[in-house]
């Protein structure tokens, strides 16, 4: 019997990475809050003027533009916090985000991987059965990712280049 490991563990994005959507969400709320003040200041005061006054010459209304930023912003923060790689008892998923934000996840089940490449710098790759290879998207803890991976190639007799020799789990248990 072949090792492997006993629940899903996900592995998230690093906060460089979080960090342009949660900014957005910030200027949104900032936007929102803005029109809402606007909406309950004084009738005589520019803000008033400038947030509902100003909206009758406008295609699409503040309150209506803030709504569609504040969604927007909210998406982003989800849309980037889905980044990532989960590994499963059964191979790992990889969770990534295309153009446009269309995401991409890829499963491998843990025959169809060759060799584990850990760079010694930050990323890990795998060589798949048919020869390709498959960087992995960046995560925040990537020391331990490169841990369990190792523990799991060991275990199962996948060859990893950059191997730290990181001990067996104890598969007793």
């Amino acid at each position: 019997m072949t090792y492997r490991p006993k629940r899903s563990i996900a592995f998230g994005p690093p906060l460089l990475a979080r960090i342009p959507s949660t900014a957005y969400l910030g200027a949104a709320i900032g936007l929102a809050a803005f029109v809402v003040v606007g909406s309950l200041s004084a009738t005589n005061s520019w803000m008033f003027h400038y947030v509902i006054e100003a909206d009758k010459s406008r295609i699409l209304g503040a309150r209506a533009l803030s709504a569609i930023v504040l969604v927007s912003a909210i998406a982003a923060v989800v849309r980037a916090r889905m980044r990532g790689v989960v590994v499963h008892p059964e191979g790992l998923e990889t969770r990534d985000i295309l153009g446009l934000g269309w995401p991409r996840v890829r499963r491998y089940a843990w025959p169809q991987i060759d060799k584990i490449v850990l760079d010694a710098g930050r990323s890990v790759t795998l060589v798949l059965w048919d020869g390709s290879r498959e960087l992995l998207p960046p995560v925040r803890a990537r020391g331990e990712l490169a841990d369990m991976l190792e523990q799991v190639a060991t275990a199962r007799a996948i060859p990893v280049t950059g191997a730290r020799g990181v001990a067996l789990p104890d598969l007793d248990e």
